[in-house]
């Protein structure tokens, strides 16, 4: 049998890669730096947390990795573990930095010791673009980061690659594209976005308050891109793959899509941190621009190139993100109205 050892197991990819590779007849230990029974949520929403052998594990801690790699013995290891929130990155850039570039090296180093036969993905980001300079971004564009969070994964991304190369270690980097589900947590603007309009639609009044309206993404579901992360770890050679969807929307589209979906069309009026969206019917204030959200360095597009995935994986996005808003839309209106509930 298979044995996957996943760091970040509470977080939204490994829940949705936990529940995968227990179908595909893994053993599958999950690791995060504390055990508290509420992170698990995911797992239980899935139905597999009671199928996760669930332990401690500090991407800060040398001893720690080593001694669980030595114990368990994985065959596969997805290091999906770290600091992941950009703005957050720019208030602890050395913490984001230790766990987020030596994290990783502390793993692979751990591996190199005790078994480099043992299979290593590294979650890789497209903000490591940052600043693009082509577009669609692909496996040979030029990465330009614009966040202590970029920098700390393009120093994991390189890592990875000087082990394979140095080492002959089975060790690839998934260069993945933005990628929602109902399970984002509600840091990111995604979720902060469908959550406030499932709020809204239940009758809050509170103006949906954001950033930079203009930036653009390449949105899929995370669903799907867990099924390339485990694809890229049973090929012939290890490589690094992009993962995408292959088109981009603004902030301010996912904003009207997600309240298309409860019926209410927005207009918007004026510019900059003065721009307001309201509802085309009743005028009523539905969105607001906060300086507060923008961030030091922005990056204004990604857009992701995945025809390498799909030419030597088979892999592709199944899921357009009209239908990934839809999905998230319809879990938070029925998590709000089980919340009313309670109340």
């Amino acid at each position: 049998m298979k044995k996957a050892l996943i760091t970040g197991i509470n977080g939204q990819d490994g829940a949705y890669l936990a529940k995968h590779l227990i179908d595909q007849g893994y053993k599958v230990i999950g690791a995060d730096r504390r055990r508290v029974d509420s992170l698990s949520w995911r797992l239980k929403r899935l139905g597999v947390d009671d199928e996760v052998e669930h332990i401690y594990l500090d991407l800060l801690e040398f001893s720690n990795i080593f001694s669980v790699i030595r114990k368990h013995q994985p065959t596969e290891i997805y290091n999906l573990g770290a600091q992941s929130f950009v703005a957050a990155s720019f208030d602890q850039p050395i913490l984001t930095a230790d766990i987020d570039a030596i994290g990783p090296l502390r793993i692979l180093e751990a591996i190199r010791v005790i078994d480099p036969s043992i299979k290593f993905y590294q979650a890789s980001t497209s903000e490591m673009f940052g600043l693009v300079t082509s577009s669609p971004q692909s496996e040979e564009t030029a990465f330009y980061p614009r966040s202590p969070y970029g920098v700390a994964k393009l120093y994991a991304h390189w890592i990875v690659k000087n082990y394979r190369e140095s080492y002959g270690i089975y060790a690839c980097s998934g260069i993945l594209f933005n990628h929602e589900s109902p399970f984002r947590g509600l840091e990111f603007v995604t979720k902060k976005i469908t959550n406030h309009v499932a709020k809204m639609h239940l009758g809050n009044k509170t103006p949906l308050v954001l950033g930079n309206l203009d930036a653009k993404r390449d949105w899929g579901f995370a669903a799907d891109y867990i099924e390339g992360m485990h694809l890229m770890l049973q090929q012939e050679q290890a490589d690094d793959y992009v993962l995408a969807t292959g088109t981009s929307k603004s902030i301010r589209e996912f904003v009207e899509m997600s309240f298309n979906f409860i019926n209410k069309e927005v207009r918007w009026e004026g510019e900059g941190v003065n721009e307001k969206g309201f509802d085309a019917k009743t005028n009523e204030i539905l969105v607001e621009v906060s300086k507060e959200f923008f961030r030091p360095a922005e990056v204004h597009e990604l857009k992701g190139d995945y025809s390498k995935a799909q030419k030597e994986l088979g892999w592709q996005p199944k899921t357009d993100l009209k239908k990934l808003v839809g999905l998230m839309m319809e879990y938070d209106i029925e998590r709000q109205k089980e919340e009313v509930k309670l109340v």
